[in-house]
């Protein structure tokens, strides 16, 4: 099979390895949590029992709704979060309208507090972001299929290259 029919042999296996992989690989959408709920970014609210309902991944965002003329949103780290410290804050969230949107960027904990002593009023959130780990596929015995989970994708993904270079 060497010559041209083999490299576009070659070629199709390359192509059709790609797209098992890629319809294999399971994925998310970012989520838009509205901090607070439908009581938004305010004082004297239970921050904690809204945390209680959320889940938080890598790629979410946090919506932080709030009475712009008397309000903000610094993120701080957690010393600055668990003393009300706004000094030295890392980002300020606030641009103006009330309405910000900030990204969890990665999996740790972000903390966030409003200036002005509102924090000692309960403004102050700490999020716990983690990264998305699929759910286990279902096994082939109750779902009647065969799905290839990774280390398959990777056993047919190396015999498929080694199979292509030998042809």
């Amino acid at each position: 099979m060497r010559g041209s029919g083999g490299a576009l042999w070659r070629n199709m296996v390359v192509m059709v390895a790609t797209a098992v992989m890629l319809t294999c690989v399971m994925c998310r959408k970012p989520v838009r949590h509205q901090v607070g709920g439908k009581d938004l970014w305010i004082p004297n609210h239970n921050y904690t029992d809204w945390l209680g309902n959320q889940t938080f991944y890598v790629g979410d965002w946090l919506y932080f709704m709030y009475d712009k003329e008397m309000y903000n949103v610094l993120e701080v780290n957690e010393t600055s979060y668990k003393s009300c410290n706004e000094k030295g804050f890392i980002f300020n969230l606030t641009r103006g309208a009330g309405r910000d949107v900030f990204e969890l960027k990665k999996p740790k904990p972000y903390y966030f507090l409003a200036s002005g002593g509102y924090c000692y009023n309960g403004m102050k959130l700490a999020v716990n972001v983690v990264k998305y780990v699929p759910a286990p596929e279902p096994s082939p015995a109750t779902s009647g299929c065969y799905m290839i989970n990774g280390i398959g994708m990777l056993m047919l993904t190396i015999v498929i290259a080694v199979w292509a270079i030998l042809v």
